[in-house]
């Protein structure tokens, strides 16, 4: 190839219970469709995967990578005891961890979506609230199964996440964990209940997490953000003879 078209953009995937057609409770790897639309409007191509701890050897073919929402991260790999409210996905974290890790290793820039933005915490040594109307008070952040709220947002001056969301003051929210300690992390958003909404690593070209969702945003910003530092990661590696 002598030029970058559509970069590859790696989505976490889920394995839950499904149903379709005549099939009902079969196991699949799934991800909601928002992510994909919100991958294509910003001109990449999404590639599901599913969960794997073998190897990361798949970010050699992906420009970028999305670590996208779902279940609650272990307790356990940030030293805690899992809260009674706390559902996990064991097989997603430890596949998910490889590829952060691999992604971390070559740079390839990466986009952590609520769950996601959890687990960039972790593996950067922070922790979590398990269950965040203990800490806040309220269930704005989630207000009932499958409903999402809506509250204000305030971003670091200058930050990743600033620039991303340059006039925007209000993200949706569907999440019942939150970030207690950001590890290695810099914080650079925040709901007006304190709550962390943005985390980013100042020190490297792309690592961004944020806690609401914005691939079910009109405008979800932090994707396109994420496409096009991959497509600027792609368009250097093209015009580097040692690639």
């Amino acid at each position: 190839m002598s030029r970058v078209t559509r970069t590859l953009i790696g989505v976490s995937a889920y394995v839950e219970p499904a149903g379709w057609a005549v099939w009902r409770n079969v196991p699949a790897v799934l991800v909601p469709e928002a992510y994909v639309r919100a991958v294509t409007r910003a001109g990449g191509r999404a590639v599901v995967l599913p969960p794997d701890d073998r190897d990361a050897d798949v970010l050699r073919v992906l420009d970028g990578l999305i670590l996208a929402g779902g279940a609650d991260v272990e307790p356990a790999r940030y030293g805690q005891l899992p809260g009674p409210r706390t559902q996990t996905r064991p097989l997603r974290d430890a596949g998910e961890l490889t590829l952060l890790t691999g992604a971390l290793a070559a740079e390839v820039p990466v986009l952590g979506i609520c769950r996601g933005m959890q687990l960039l915490t972790i593996a950067y040594g922070g922790s979590l609230h398990q269950h965040l109307p203990d800490v806040v008070g309220h269930e704005r952040h989630r207000p009932a199964p499958g409903v999402y709220g809506a509250h204000p947002v305030r971003f670091a001056p200058g930050s990743l996440a600033a620039r991303a969301m340059a006039g925007v003051d209000r993200v949706n929210s569907y999440h019942h964990q939150g970030v207690a300690d950001p590890g290695r992390l810099a914080v650079t958003g925040w709901a007006d209940d304190g709550v962390v909404e943005a985390v980013e690593d100042p020190d490297r070209p792309f690592v961004l997490g944020v806690q609401w969702h914005p691939e079910n945003e009109a405008d979800p910003r932090p994707v396109d953000a994420l496409v096009a530092a991959a497509y600027d990661r792609a368009a250097g590696r093209l015009s580097d003879p040692r690639q």
